[in-house]
């Protein structure tokens, strides 16, 4: 399986969210807020009106997760939408929203998504980042940001196609790869530095001319597959 079809395999499996007992302007913003993923928005009323207002997150046929609706849309106001967790009580339900597809995201949004991973990464000081740049080019404007992370005791390897001359590094590990898989995905994973509930994973691929459509995840096995699959796949290092 490659990252394409781990990709393929995520954006097969939709979400939806249910949510209860409010008014239409509710569901308008969440479809709103969730049309770039691959989730499902609907309402639904209970008889007796009955607990208040509230949402479910389910797949196929089975309820996943479940939260007030004030405090999972409190939660999204404060834009904690990336890969973070807490004892909140809107965590059940974002939780589950990892490995739910994404689609048409811009070059800022995925930069934002890719901090959130490499800031983990940094507050733990220790463990391997695995970061794919797709060519050399970007990541020379990088450049200074992973000398920096490869100084702590992160061990640190980076993907990219050669477009330009490889930069001065010392630092880190450089892949340097003329594949059309490492040129389409951008990737940014974290192993959790022992800390199996710091593993987090950012994986997207471009189909369209800087629109990126993948997931982030902090599901421990699917962190540990993407990283083995980069490990014997791309294992040999440019000097």
């Amino acid at each position: 399986m490659s990252l394409t079809e781990l990709i393929t395999g995520v954006e097969d499996h939709q979400k939806t969210l249910t949510i209860f007992n409010a008014g239409p302007t509710a569901a308008e913003d969440l479809r709103e807020r969730f049309a770039d993923r691959n989730v499902h928005v609907q309402t639904e009323q209970t008889e007796s009106g009955r607990p208040g207002e509230f949402i479910t997150l389910s797949e196929d046929t089975e309820v996943i997760a479940a939260a007030s609706l004030n405090s999972f849309t409190d939660a999204l106001n404060e834009g904690r939408q990336y890969i973070t967790r807490d004892n909140s009580p809107y965590v059940s339900i974002l939780d589950h929203l990892d490995e739910t597809m994404f689609t048409s995201w811009s070059i800022q949004r995925m930069t934002a998504a890719s901090r959130e991973i490499e800031d983990r990464a940094w507050r733990v000081g220790q463990g391997t980042l695995h970061a794919g740049f797709q060519t050399l080019s970007t990541l020379q404007g990088e450049l200074d940001l992973y000398e920096r992370l490869g100084e702590t005791d992160v061990d640190v390897h980076a993907y990219a196609v050669p477009d330009v001359e490889p930069p001065e590094y010392s630092t880190f590990s450089l892949h340097l790869e003329r594949s059309n898989e490492i040129a389409d995905s951008w990737f940014v994973v974290f192993d959790g530095g022992g800390d199996p509930t710091q593993k987090c994973a950012l994986l997207a691929e471009e189909r369209e001319p800087r629109e990126f459509y993948g997931f982030w995840t902090y599901d421990e096995s699917t962190v540990d597959w993407i990283i083995d699959y980069l490990e014997e796949t791309y294992g040999y290092l440019e000097q």
